[in-house]
Protein backbone atom coordinates (compact mmCIF):
# COMPACT_ATOMS: atom_id res chain seq x y z
CA UNK A 1 0.00 0.00 0.00
CA UNK A 2 1.08 3.48 -0.65
CA UNK A 3 2.79 5.57 2.11
CA UNK A 4 0.02 8.21 1.52
CA UNK A 5 -2.58 6.04 2.26
CA UNK A 6 -0.86 5.24 6.04
CA UNK A 7 -2.38 6.87 8.47
CA UNK A 8 0.02 8.44 10.83
CA UNK A 9 -0.52 7.82 14.57
CA UNK A 10 -1.43 10.91 15.99
CA UNK A 11 -1.64 10.62 20.02
CA UNK A 12 -3.55 13.74 21.62
CA UNK A 13 -1.93 15.28 25.16
CA UNK A 14 -5.94 15.51 26.15
CA UNK A 15 -9.27 14.50 24.87
CA UNK A 16 -12.53 14.61 26.73
CA UNK A 17 -14.41 11.24 27.03
CA UNK A 18 -17.61 11.48 26.12
CA UNK A 19 -20.24 9.57 24.00
CA UNK A 20 -24.22 8.37 24.06
CA UNK A 21 -25.17 8.77 27.56
CA UNK A 22 -24.26 12.55 27.39
CA UNK A 23 -25.35 13.15 24.03
CA UNK A 24 -28.74 11.81 25.40
CA UNK A 25 -29.04 13.63 28.67
CA UNK A 26 -28.94 17.19 26.36
CA UNK A 27 -31.68 15.81 25.12
CA UNK A 28 -34.36 16.62 28.02
CA UNK A 29 -32.86 20.32 28.40
CA UNK A 30 -33.74 20.90 24.85
CA UNK A 31 -36.94 19.06 25.06
CA UNK A 32 -38.04 21.04 28.03
CA UNK A 33 -37.04 24.30 26.75
CA UNK A 34 -35.41 24.85 29.86
CA UNK A 35 -31.68 25.73 28.36
CA UNK A 36 -30.63 28.11 31.08
CA UNK A 37 -29.64 27.44 34.51
CA UNK A 38 -32.45 25.42 36.10
CA UNK A 39 -33.18 21.60 37.80
CA UNK A 40 -30.03 19.91 35.95
CA UNK A 41 -27.67 22.63 37.01
CA UNK A 42 -29.05 22.09 40.81
CA UNK A 43 -29.13 18.10 40.34
CA UNK A 44 -25.40 18.56 39.09
CA UNK A 45 -24.07 20.80 42.44
CA UNK A 46 -26.11 18.71 44.80
CA UNK A 47 -23.90 15.75 43.24
CA UNK A 48 -20.69 17.85 43.48
CA UNK A 49 -21.15 18.71 46.49
CA UNK A 50 -21.89 15.00 48.13
CA UNK A 51 -18.90 13.67 46.01
CA UNK A 52 -16.60 16.05 47.46
CA UNK A 53 -18.05 16.34 50.97
CA UNK A 54 -19.10 20.16 50.70
CA UNK A 55 -21.82 21.44 51.96
CA UNK A 56 -22.51 23.61 49.23
CA UNK A 57 -21.72 23.94 45.04
CA UNK A 58 -22.46 26.65 42.74
CA UNK A 59 -22.15 25.87 39.37
CA UNK A 60 -20.72 28.90 37.10
CA UNK A 61 -19.33 29.72 33.64
CA UNK A 62 -16.23 28.63 33.64
CA UNK A 63 -13.22 28.17 36.81
CA UNK A 64 -12.08 31.66 36.18
CA UNK A 65 -15.41 33.38 36.79
CA UNK A 66 -15.41 31.24 39.41
CA UNK A 67 -12.27 31.97 41.08
CA UNK A 68 -13.43 35.92 40.59
CA UNK A 69 -16.79 35.28 42.51
CA UNK A 70 -14.86 33.64 45.25
CA UNK A 71 -12.83 36.38 45.43
CA UNK A 72 -15.70 39.17 45.03
CA UNK A 73 -17.42 37.31 47.28
CA UNK A 74 -14.86 37.58 49.86
CA UNK A 75 -15.12 40.95 49.85
CA UNK A 76 -11.60 41.27 47.98
CA UNK A 77 -11.07 44.88 46.72
CA UNK A 78 -8.24 47.50 45.97
CA UNK A 79 -5.83 48.19 48.18
CA UNK A 80 -5.58 44.05 49.29
CA UNK A 81 -3.16 41.43 48.39
CA UNK A 82 -3.63 38.30 47.53
CA UNK A 83 -0.61 35.40 47.61
CA UNK A 84 -0.77 33.20 44.06
CA UNK A 85 2.12 31.21 42.81
CA UNK A 86 4.25 31.99 40.35
CA UNK A 87 4.04 29.11 38.16
CA UNK A 88 -0.06 28.50 37.06
CA UNK A 89 -2.37 29.49 34.71
CA UNK A 90 -2.70 33.13 34.29
CA UNK A 91 -6.19 33.22 35.13
CA UNK A 92 -5.11 32.54 38.83
CA UNK A 93 -3.28 36.04 38.51
CA UNK A 94 -5.73 37.49 36.60
CA UNK A 95 -8.35 37.49 38.82
CA UNK A 96 -6.84 39.15 41.35
CA UNK A 97 -6.48 41.91 39.26
CA UNK A 98 -10.21 42.14 38.19
CA UNK A 99 -10.64 43.06 42.29
CA UNK A 100 -8.62 45.84 41.73
CA UNK A 101 -6.31 43.82 44.04
CA UNK A 102 -2.26 43.07 43.69
CA UNK A 103 -1.56 39.59 43.31
CA UNK A 104 2.10 38.80 45.52
CA UNK A 105 3.71 36.11 43.64
CA UNK A 106 5.48 33.36 45.39
CA UNK A 107 8.02 30.90 44.20
CA UNK A 108 6.80 27.24 43.57
CA UNK A 109 8.54 23.74 44.58
CA UNK A 110 10.56 22.10 42.02
CA UNK A 111 9.41 18.88 42.97
CA UNK A 112 5.91 19.26 42.68
CA UNK A 113 4.79 22.30 40.90
CA UNK A 114 2.95 23.71 44.09
CA UNK A 115 3.73 26.52 45.95
CA UNK A 116 6.28 26.34 48.20
CA UNK A 117 5.21 26.75 52.22
CA UNK A 118 8.78 28.11 53.22
CA UNK A 119 8.46 30.70 50.94
CA UNK A 120 4.82 32.04 52.12
CA UNK A 121 5.74 33.67 55.59
CA UNK A 122 8.14 36.22 53.93
CA UNK A 123 5.58 38.12 51.45
CA UNK A 124 2.54 38.38 54.13
CA UNK A 125 1.69 42.02 55.18
CA UNK A 126 -1.11 43.95 56.68
CA UNK A 127 -2.28 44.41 53.52
CA UNK A 128 -2.88 40.33 52.68
CA UNK A 129 -6.01 39.10 52.51
CA UNK A 130 -6.09 35.70 51.05
CA UNK A 131 -4.03 33.03 49.20
CA UNK A 132 -5.24 31.57 46.14
CA UNK A 133 -3.66 27.69 46.42
CA UNK A 134 -2.90 25.99 43.58
CA UNK A 135 -3.46 22.06 42.94
CA UNK A 136 -1.01 21.76 40.31
CA UNK A 137 -2.51 19.07 37.48
CA UNK A 138 -3.86 17.56 40.35
CA UNK A 139 -1.62 16.88 43.28
CA UNK A 140 -3.15 18.93 46.25
CA UNK A 141 -0.49 21.32 47.57
CA UNK A 142 1.01 20.94 50.76
CA UNK A 143 -2.24 22.25 52.65
CA UNK A 144 -0.98 21.29 56.41
CA UNK A 145 2.63 23.34 55.92
CA UNK A 146 0.32 25.99 54.19
CA UNK A 147 -2.27 26.23 57.46
CA UNK A 148 1.03 26.83 59.87
CA UNK A 149 2.15 29.87 58.21
CA UNK A 150 -1.18 31.15 57.21
CA UNK A 151 -2.48 33.54 59.60
CA UNK A 152 -6.03 32.80 60.89
CA UNK A 153 -7.59 35.82 58.87
CA UNK A 154 -6.47 35.55 55.86
CA UNK A 155 -9.07 33.23 53.30
CA UNK A 156 -7.72 30.11 51.99
CA UNK A 157 -9.12 29.91 47.96
CA UNK A 158 -8.26 26.53 46.25
CA UNK A 159 -7.51 26.55 42.49
CA UNK A 160 -8.73 23.42 41.93
CA UNK A 161 -9.07 23.75 38.52
CA UNK A 162 -7.28 20.46 37.95
CA UNK A 163 -7.90 18.41 41.30
CA UNK A 164 -11.31 17.33 40.61
CA UNK A 165 -11.90 14.02 42.69
CA UNK A 166 -8.35 14.86 44.12
CA UNK A 167 -7.88 14.36 48.20
CA UNK A 168 -5.49 15.54 50.66
CA UNK A 169 -4.79 13.17 54.09
CA UNK A 170 -8.67 12.12 53.43
CA UNK A 171 -9.92 15.46 52.40
CA UNK A 172 -11.41 15.95 49.31
CA UNK A 173 -10.03 19.00 47.08
CA UNK A 174 -12.36 21.71 47.92
CA UNK A 175 -12.96 21.20 51.18
CA UNK A 176 -9.46 22.14 52.42
CA UNK A 177 -10.21 25.98 52.46
CA UNK A 178 -12.35 28.46 52.43
CA UNK A 179 -13.55 28.27 49.02
CA UNK A 180 -12.55 25.91 46.36
CA UNK A 181 -13.07 25.96 42.41
CA UNK A 182 -12.58 23.61 39.67
CA UNK A 183 -12.72 23.61 36.27
CA UNK A 184 -14.87 21.38 33.78
CA UNK A 185 -12.49 22.43 30.72
CA UNK A 186 -12.27 19.64 28.08
CA UNK A 187 -8.59 19.13 29.22
CA UNK A 188 -9.60 18.41 32.58
CA UNK A 189 -10.86 14.65 33.57
CA UNK A 190 -14.57 15.22 33.72
CA UNK A 191 -15.70 18.11 31.58
CA UNK A 192 -19.28 20.15 30.36
CA UNK A 193 -17.43 22.00 27.35
CA UNK A 194 -16.71 25.03 29.57
CA UNK A 195 -18.21 25.22 32.80
CA UNK A 196 -16.52 25.48 36.89
CA UNK A 197 -17.60 24.91 40.34
CA UNK A 198 -17.18 26.65 43.39
CA UNK A 199 -17.55 24.49 46.55
CA UNK A 200 -17.44 25.64 50.26
CA UNK A 201 -18.86 24.87 53.84
CA UNK A 202 -19.56 28.72 54.68
CA UNK A 203 -23.22 29.04 54.62
CA UNK A 204 -23.49 33.19 54.42
CA UNK A 205 -20.68 32.70 51.96
CA UNK A 206 -22.64 30.45 49.76
CA UNK A 207 -25.65 32.50 50.00
CA UNK A 208 -23.74 35.51 48.94
CA UNK A 209 -21.87 34.16 45.63
CA UNK A 210 -25.39 32.30 44.60
CA UNK A 211 -26.74 35.76 44.22
CA UNK A 212 -23.65 37.28 42.69
CA UNK A 213 -23.14 34.56 39.75
CA UNK A 214 -26.97 36.03 38.78
CA UNK A 215 -26.16 39.79 38.63
CA UNK A 216 -26.85 40.45 42.43
CA UNK A 217 -30.59 38.70 41.92
CA UNK A 218 -32.12 38.11 45.46
CA UNK A 219 -34.69 35.61 44.03
CA UNK A 220 -33.62 32.85 41.69
CA UNK A 221 -34.84 32.19 38.06
CA UNK A 222 -36.00 28.74 39.46
CA UNK A 223 -38.47 30.87 42.18
CA UNK A 224 -39.62 33.35 39.92
CA UNK A 225 -40.80 30.66 37.32
CA UNK A 226 -42.17 27.93 39.37
CA UNK A 227 -43.93 30.68 41.91
CA UNK A 228 -47.72 31.78 41.80
CA UNK A 229 -46.74 35.62 41.31
CA UNK A 230 -45.40 36.03 37.61
CA UNK A 231 -45.45 40.04 38.14
CA UNK A 232 -42.26 39.27 40.60
CA UNK A 233 -39.05 40.73 39.87
CA UNK A 234 -35.95 39.91 41.81
CA UNK A 235 -34.61 42.82 43.84
CA UNK A 236 -30.93 43.43 43.61
CA UNK A 237 -29.03 44.13 46.80
CA UNK A 238 -25.37 43.25 45.25
CA UNK A 239 -23.49 44.29 42.36
CA UNK A 240 -23.07 41.14 40.65
CA UNK A 241 -22.13 38.71 37.68
CA UNK A 242 -23.78 36.92 34.84
CA UNK A 243 -21.72 34.12 35.08
CA UNK A 244 -24.13 31.37 35.47
CA UNK A 245 -23.96 27.87 33.85
CA UNK A 246 -26.58 26.52 31.57
CA UNK A 247 -29.21 23.18 31.84
CA UNK A 248 -27.24 22.16 28.61
CA UNK A 249 -23.41 21.53 30.69
CA UNK A 250 -25.58 20.48 33.87
CA UNK A 251 -26.89 17.58 32.38
CA UNK A 252 -23.58 16.78 30.59
CA UNK A 253 -21.94 17.26 34.06
CA UNK A 254 -24.04 14.58 35.93
CA UNK A 255 -23.07 12.40 33.12
CA UNK A 256 -19.45 12.69 33.60
CA UNK A 257 -19.28 12.97 37.46
CA UNK A 258 -20.73 9.61 37.93
CA UNK A 259 -17.65 8.75 35.47
CA UNK A 260 -14.98 10.31 37.58
CA UNK A 261 -13.75 8.19 40.03
CA UNK A 262 -13.49 5.39 37.06
CA UNK A 263 -11.54 7.72 34.85
CA UNK A 264 -9.41 8.55 37.94
CA UNK A 265 -8.53 5.28 38.95
CA UNK A 266 -7.72 4.12 35.18
CA UNK A 267 -5.61 7.22 34.91
CA UNK A 268 -3.52 5.78 37.85
CA UNK A 269 -3.12 2.92 36.49
CA UNK A 270 -1.71 4.27 33.19
CA UNK A 271 0.86 6.98 35.53
CA UNK A 272 1.85 4.08 37.16
CA UNK A 273 2.99 2.41 33.71
CA UNK A 274 4.91 5.53 33.41
CA UNK A 275 6.39 5.19 36.58
CA UNK A 276 7.76 1.46 36.00
CA UNK A 277 9.00 2.21 32.63
CA UNK A 278 10.50 6.12 32.49
CA UNK A 279 11.72 6.01 36.26
CA UNK A 280 15.15 4.94 34.40
CA UNK A 281 15.76 7.57 32.95
CA UNK A 282 18.07 10.01 34.76
CA UNK A 283 17.08 13.16 32.70
CA UNK A 284 13.40 12.66 33.03
CA UNK A 285 12.18 13.85 36.36
CA UNK A 286 8.62 11.96 36.89
CA UNK A 287 5.64 14.16 38.77
CA UNK A 288 5.16 13.90 42.43
CA UNK A 289 3.08 11.17 44.22
CA UNK A 290 2.18 10.68 48.02
CA UNK A 291 0.65 7.99 49.68
CA UNK A 292 -1.70 10.84 51.82
CA UNK A 293 -2.92 11.65 48.69
CA UNK A 294 -5.17 10.80 45.57
CA UNK A 295 -3.64 12.36 42.46
CA UNK A 296 -6.52 13.52 40.13
CA UNK A 297 -4.21 13.11 37.33
CA UNK A 298 -5.26 15.68 34.96
CA UNK A 299 -2.07 15.80 33.39
CA UNK A 300 1.58 13.80 33.86
CA UNK A 301 4.01 16.31 33.73
CA UNK A 302 7.56 16.03 33.87
CA UNK A 303 10.48 17.88 34.05
CA UNK A 304 13.64 17.38 31.67
CA UNK A 305 16.79 17.96 33.25
CA UNK A 306 18.45 20.34 31.26
CA UNK A 307 22.28 19.34 32.50
CA UNK A 308 21.55 15.65 31.76
CA UNK A 309 18.95 15.53 28.92
CA UNK A 310 20.13 14.52 25.74
CA UNK A 311 18.60 17.61 23.76
CA UNK A 312 16.58 20.19 25.09
CA UNK A 313 12.74 20.15 25.92
CA UNK A 314 12.03 22.22 23.18
CA UNK A 315 13.99 19.86 21.06
CA UNK A 316 12.53 17.03 22.82
CA UNK A 317 8.79 18.38 22.32
CA UNK A 318 9.29 18.84 18.88
CA UNK A 319 11.06 15.34 18.34
CA UNK A 320 7.89 13.51 19.95
CA UNK A 321 5.58 15.64 17.79
CA UNK A 322 6.96 14.35 14.67
CA UNK A 323 6.89 10.90 16.26
CA UNK A 324 2.68 11.44 16.54
CA UNK A 325 3.06 12.24 20.34
CA UNK A 326 1.41 15.44 21.77
CA UNK A 327 3.15 17.48 24.73
CA UNK A 328 2.78 20.55 26.28
CA UNK A 329 4.87 22.96 28.79
CA UNK A 330 3.04 22.33 32.11
CA UNK A 331 1.90 25.81 32.45
CA UNK A 332 3.59 29.62 32.75
CA UNK A 333 5.52 31.56 35.13
CA UNK A 334 3.63 34.40 35.70
CA UNK A 335 6.21 36.86 35.68
CA UNK A 336 8.35 35.88 32.54
CA UNK A 337 4.52 36.73 30.94
CA UNK A 338 4.97 40.16 29.10
CA UNK A 339 1.73 41.53 30.59
CA UNK A 340 2.83 40.81 34.31
CA UNK A 341 6.75 41.35 33.62
CA UNK A 342 5.38 45.23 32.36
CA UNK A 343 3.00 45.91 34.88
CA UNK A 344 5.43 44.73 37.96
CA UNK A 345 8.81 45.29 36.07
CA UNK A 346 9.42 41.28 36.69
CA UNK A 347 12.96 40.40 36.27
CA UNK A 348 13.38 36.49 34.77
CA UNK A 349 15.05 35.47 37.61
CA UNK A 350 13.36 36.43 40.25
CA UNK A 351 11.20 33.22 40.57
CA UNK A 352 13.61 31.06 39.75
CA UNK A 353 11.70 27.64 39.97
CA UNK A 354 8.41 29.09 37.95
CA UNK A 355 11.21 30.21 35.85
CA UNK A 356 12.99 26.93 35.48
CA UNK A 357 9.51 24.67 35.41
CA UNK A 358 8.19 27.54 32.69
CA UNK A 359 11.36 26.25 30.38
CA UNK A 360 11.72 22.57 31.72
CA UNK A 361 8.32 21.07 32.18
CA UNK A 362 7.04 18.50 29.85
CA UNK A 363 3.28 16.90 30.04
CA UNK A 364 3.17 13.86 27.99
CA UNK A 365 -0.16 12.23 26.57
CA UNK A 366 -2.51 10.42 29.73
CA UNK A 367 -6.51 10.66 28.97
CA UNK A 368 -9.09 7.99 28.89
CA UNK A 369 -9.33 7.87 25.22
CA UNK A 370 -5.61 6.21 24.96
CA UNK A 371 -5.57 2.35 24.30
CA UNK A 372 -2.25 0.11 25.76
CA UNK A 373 -0.90 0.20 22.58
CA UNK A 374 -0.88 4.21 22.17
CA UNK A 375 0.68 3.86 26.32
CA UNK A 376 3.23 1.60 25.15
CA UNK A 377 4.54 3.79 21.91
CA UNK A 378 4.78 6.76 23.95
CA UNK A 379 7.09 4.95 27.13
CA UNK A 380 8.94 3.10 23.68
CA UNK A 381 9.94 6.42 21.74
CA UNK A 382 10.64 7.63 24.79
CA UNK A 383 13.20 5.79 26.02
CA UNK A 384 14.74 5.67 22.30
CA UNK A 385 15.74 9.30 22.78
CA UNK A 386 19.52 9.65 22.55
Amino acid sequence: MSSKFIKKRTIAIAEPMTGDEEWQAVKEPIMSGWLTQGPKVSEFENNFADRHHVKHALAVSSCTTGLHLALAGLGIEAGDEVIVPAFTWIATANVVLYCGATPILVDVDRKNFNIDPDLIASKITKRTKAIIVVHLFGFCADMDAILEVIPAHVKIIEDAACAAGASYKGKSAGSLGDVGVFSFHPRKSITTGEGGMITTNDDALAEQMNQMRNHGAALSEEQRHYGNKPYLLPDFNLLGFNYRMTDLQGAIGIVQLKKLDVFISERQKWADFYYSELQSLKWLKLPSIADYQVHAWQSFVTYVNPKEAPMSRNNLMEYLQEKGISTRPGTHAIHLLNYYAKKYDFEPDLFPSARDCDANSMAIPLHNNMTEADYKYVVKTIKGIQ
